[in-house]
Order: C-alpha cells, then sequence, then structure tokens
C-alpha cells in the first residue's frame, strides 16, 4: 500500500504534501531534525491521508494536491474526512 497525506505545524501554521509506503516512518522523519522543508520544527502532525495501490496513483494525488496552491483548498479537502 501507498499514501498520499497532509501534515500540518502549529508553529508554522503551514500544511506539507507527500506521499510514502510507510507513513509512520515517514511521519516520524518529518519529526527530527534533518534539512529541508520540514526539519528542526517537530510539530507536524497527520491530518489527511489517502491510500492508494501502487506508488505511481499516491504520487498523482500528492502532485494534484500540490498544484492547487491554495490553503483554503486543502482546508476543505481535511475537513470533507468527517463529514
Amino acid at each position: 500500500m501507498f499514501f498520499a497525506y497532509i501534515l500540518y505545524s502549529s508553529s508554522r501554521d503551514r500544511y506539507y504534501v507527500g506521499s510514502t509506503s510507510d507513513i509512520e516512518k515517514r511521519l516520524a522523519k518529518h519529526n527530527t531534525n534533518h534539512k529541508g522543508f520540514t526539519g528542526k520544527i517537530g510539530d507536524w502532525k497527520l491530518v489527511y491521508i489517502e491510500q492508494f495501490e501502487t506508488r505511481e496513483f499516491a504520487l498523482t494525488r500528492e502532485k494534484k494536491i500540490k498544484s492547487w496552491k491554495s490553503r483554503l483548498m486543502i482546508e476543505k479537502l481535511i475537513s470533507s474526512v468527517g463529514s
């Protein structure tokens, strides 16, 4: 299984969109002190996840969400989970 996911950092008030085959390991990596957008923060929380059969489908979904470039659309997607 593969996943497209969205993380949220309350200290940065920012979202991060990614994809992976191991969501627990990936979230742990995001919350370590490393170079890159998510490094040195340590408060990233998983707020949205979708599951896919193939890596290609997960990457396609990740790219689609990133192409929106809209915080409002991302928040609408996240809020649709409970609906």
